[in-house]
Order: C-alpha cells, then sequence, then structure tokens
C-alpha cells in the first residue's frame, strides 16, 4: 500500500522529561483551518483550541512517574515506538489495552475524548485516562478532516447530534438521522456519509454494532477510504477487521506488552479456526 501514513509513531514519554517537538514534514500542515471539515457551522470551529505558531500540539509532559492504571498495562509500560501504516489494527484479549491505547492517541491528537470529530464536541461521563498527556506523536502531515468513533458512547455522540438541532449554531442538519435506526444501520450511515474523505479515523471496536455483512460493507468503505488518501487506526476483536489487506497488526498481551504479528499469528485467528475446525470441542467447554 503506497498511501502515505498522517500519524507516523507514537512513544511513550518519560514523566517530568523534555519532550521532543513532535515532527511535521508538511511545511504546510497544522494550520487552524487543516482540522475543520468545510461543512461544520462556524459556532463549532470557533470551539477549536489553538495551536502554536508551529501547529504543534503534543508538546508537554506533566506530573510525576504514574504507578497506576492505565500506566502498569503492560502495553503501556513497555510502549516505546509504535509504527503505523495507513491501517492499523490493535488485537488482544479484554483488559489488554488496546482500547485504552487507541482512546489516549484519539485524545492526543485533539479529537473529543468520547468520539466525534475535534469540532464536535459533548461529554456525558469523563472516564479517558491520562495516557494522552505522556504520548509523543510524529505527524507526517495534519490531516484536514478526521473521527474517532467509540461504540461504548455512540449513543451519547449520537443524541447529542440529534439534539443540536439550533438552525444557525446546532449540526443535527449535516448529520443523517441516527436515533431512527438499528444499532448498526445507524453506525454503517454515518461511516457512509462522514469517513469517505481523505482522513485520519480512529476506531475502538466498531464491530460491536455490526453483523458479518455490515463488517464486510465497513471493510469496503475502508479500503475505498485508505485509497484516496486516508489513514486508519483500529482497536478490534473482529477477524475480519484484523485481516484487512496490507494492516500492520500488534498483538497486545497482559504479560508481554505490545508484538508486531500477522493475522495468521494472532492468538484470537489460532483459537477461532480451532473452533471453526471443531466446535464440539469447544462445547465441551460448557457442559
Amino acid at each position: 500500500m503506497e498511501t502515505p501514513s498522517f500519524l507516523l509513531e507514537v512513544s511513550l514519554a518519560e514523566a517530568d522529561n523534555e519532550v521532543e517537538e513532535p515532527t511535521v514534514t508538511d511545511e504546510s500542515a497544522g494550520a487552524e483551518g487543516d482540522w475543520d471539515p468545510d461543512d461544520f457551522p462556524d459556532w463549532y470551529r470557533d470551539k477549536v483550541a489553538p495551536t502554536d505558531d508551529e501547529g504543534d500540539e503534543i508538546t508537554e509532559v506533566v506530573g510525576d512517574e504514574p504507578t497506576d492504571y492505565p500506566f502498569e498495562l503492560a502495553a503501556v509500560d513497555t510502549l516505546d515506538r509504535l509504527t503505523f501504516a495507513p491501517i492499523t489494527v490493535l488485537a488482544g484479549d479484554n483488559g489488554s489495552g488496546k482500547s485504552t491505547l487507541v482512546e489516549a492517541i484519539a485524545v492526543a491528537a485533539g479529537f473529543n475524548p468520547e468520539g466525534g470529530s475535534r469540532n464536535l464536541n459533548f461529554a456525558t461521563h469523563s472516564t479517558h485516562s491520562a495516557l494522552h498527556e505522556r504520548l509523543v506523536l510524529r505527524w507526517n502531515s495534519r490531516p484536514r478532516w478526521g473521527w474517532f468513533l467509540r461504540a461504548e458512547t455512540f449513543y451519547g455522540m449520537a443524541s447529542h447530534i440529534t439534539e443540536d438541532d439550533d438552525p444557525v449554531a446546532g449540526v443535527a442538519h449535516i448529520f443523517p438521522d441516527l436515533h431512527n435506526r438499528s444499532h448498526g444501520e445507524s453506525f454503517l450511515t454515518l461511516a457512509e456519509s462522514r469517513f469517505t474523505g481523505r482522513g485520519l479515523y480512529l476506531f475502538d471496536e466498531p464491530e460491536s454494532a455490526l453483523s458479518i455483512q455490515g463488517l464486510m460493507r465497513l471493510c469496503v468503505l475502508i479500503n475505498q477510504s485508505v485509497a484516496k488518501g486516508s489513514q486508519f487506526i483500529i482497536s478490534t476483536h473482529s477477524p475480519l477487521l484484523m485481516a484487512l489487506p496490507d494492516a500492520a497488526v500488534y498483538e497486545l498481551d497482559a504479560d508481554n506488552g505490545i508484538e508486531a504479528t500477522t493475522f495468521d499469528d494472532l492468538g484470537s485467528t489460532v483459537l477461532w479456526r480451532r473452533f471453526f475446525d471443531d466446535p464440539a470441542t469447544f462445547h465441551q467447554l460448557l457442559a
């Protein structure tokens, strides 16, 4: 896959140490307007936090060396330098830290912690960790558009969009109706209407709303969007998403941290193949 990535890599800075300025190779990147989609109202654009003169955002480390969640996770503790491809998949068991890492990358990159774009701001209950304060992001260029999709906060995001119906300052009119559909159809409608442009998209377990047919529609959309220059970072349990062509695959493990791997070597791939080869063996575990 020849498409260059916006976000090249992420690393974990030591607490109380100076952080190198994030590298942006595109000299025009990082300007205030670069993140704003053309169809967002000025009222939302005004809420975007200003960047510094160079457009760099992730430049500080604060606080003492943390010892509690999520810094005790092996995936965080061993995070040295994670390199991204046009499609990057984070796989692993529950509690391995993949959602925590995707969330922190999204927040460090300027996205709303509960999902949405950098302009779509809403909050129901803050649960994101402080990990984003320690991440150092290195960019190839700043994307003009992007989205952070969290399965667990999708309903709250859809409600915010629906209720923000002011004819001048609201955004409801620029989005499809997300509540008068099933969860899966709402997700696909949003994806097919908003995730097709050239942008940076971070997904946290998008498969939770989708059937295998819906996942196949999503995979087609991802490949089409990547062909236009988009980049996707996906935390998932879905074999379909893990098997996306040319994806960089990382497995997060409670003991070993983060390891680059392949779809065939993922622990979940091995278990699924054993199940489909002989479901009766797994039925014995239910007795």
